[in-house]
This record gives structure tokens, sequence and C-alpha cells, in this order.
């Protein structure tokens, strides 16, 4: 009999519910501190940024949109950081309260278009500095996407459209 192997999650009961067209995802919050910059961040990222906060990822606050979206990491130096992953934020435009890109090469993922985990760091750090729980995010890789989110105490809920590419049955 073959073993499998789980992790264990420390999320608890993840729920996804639908909202409109909307998929909505219920997570636990990962409010991040501020900290130190890794050596090479600004380095590997293009440009520095404005402030470095850390959760389970690395936050480089940009003070501009434009900012975030100019950057051209150097992949291959941001996988050498002692990070699981970089995520790059600043405020949004034109009805969109922040955006973001989420890199993660030492993981396999140079850069992923639209990232739940990353939002469980970005909803309370930018609720907290706008001063309201419901925000509109935007991803802005290059396939991008929108999102909902809603901070509820310790849980975050991120919402958006979703393609489905699987579906299937799976038997232990």
């Amino acid at each position: 009999m073959k073993k499998v192997a789980f992790r264990t999650l420390k999320a608890g009961t993840l729920t996804v519910t639908r909202q409109g067209e909307d998929l909505a995802m219920d997570f636990p919050a990962r409010p991040p501190r501020p900290v130190a910059p890794p050596p090479g961040l600004a380095a590997a990222l293009g440009a520095p940024p404005a402030a470095v906060l850390a959760a389970r990822d690395h936050v480089a606050v940009y003070e501009r949109q434009a900012d975030v979206a100019a950057l051209r990491p150097d992949f291959a130096a941001l996988a050498r950081l002692d990070c699981f992953a970089i995520v790059a934020t600043a405020p949004g435009e034109n009805g969109v309260d922040f955006v973001s890109r989420f890199f993660a090469p030492a993981q396999g993922i140079p850069e992923d278009p639209v990232t739940g985990s990353s939002h469980c760091t970005l909803i309370p750090y930018w609720a907290a500095r706008l001063g309201r729980t419901k925000l509109r995010a935007r991803q802005i890789s290059p396939r991008g996407g929108d999102l909902t989110c809603v901070l509820a105490g310790e849980r975050v809920t991120i919402g958006g459209r979703c393609v489905s590419y699987l579906e299937g049955t799976i038997s232990l």
C-alpha cells in the first residue's frame, strides 16, 4: 500500500462562496510588520522601495502604481534572497485602492499572474493605511486580475472572477 503524505494546513477551514459572478475565498489574515530590507532586494527588483514589510512574504512598498509596473526584476537575484516571495505594492489609480505584483522565483514562480496568498498580507496593510475594510485590488502582472478584498478581524475575503481549467474526481 502506497503512503500519501499531506501537509498540515494552519489556515483552518477554507471556504469558497459565489458572490454574483465572482468567487470569494476566506483566509486567515497575515498582517505584515516593518523589517530591514534583505540585502540585495532593491537591486534585484530594479528600484528601491519606500518601505519593506514582512509576514510570510516580504512586501516592497512603492509610492506609485507606475513604480510597480516599471519593475524589471532580476529573477535569479530574487531567488537568492532569504525570502519565500517578494510582493511589490503601491496605491492604485482610477478606483483601485492598491496594486501588486508577486515574485517567487525560489519557489519556481518567477511572477504569478494573480496571487491570493499575498493578499492575506496586503489586505491588512492597506486596510490599516487607508482606514477601510473593503478594498479593490489589481494585480498588474502581464495577465493580471482584479480582486475585491475585505478585512474581517483575523480573516480576509478575496474575491474575483476565475477561469475553470480542470474538473475531476480524486479517489484515494
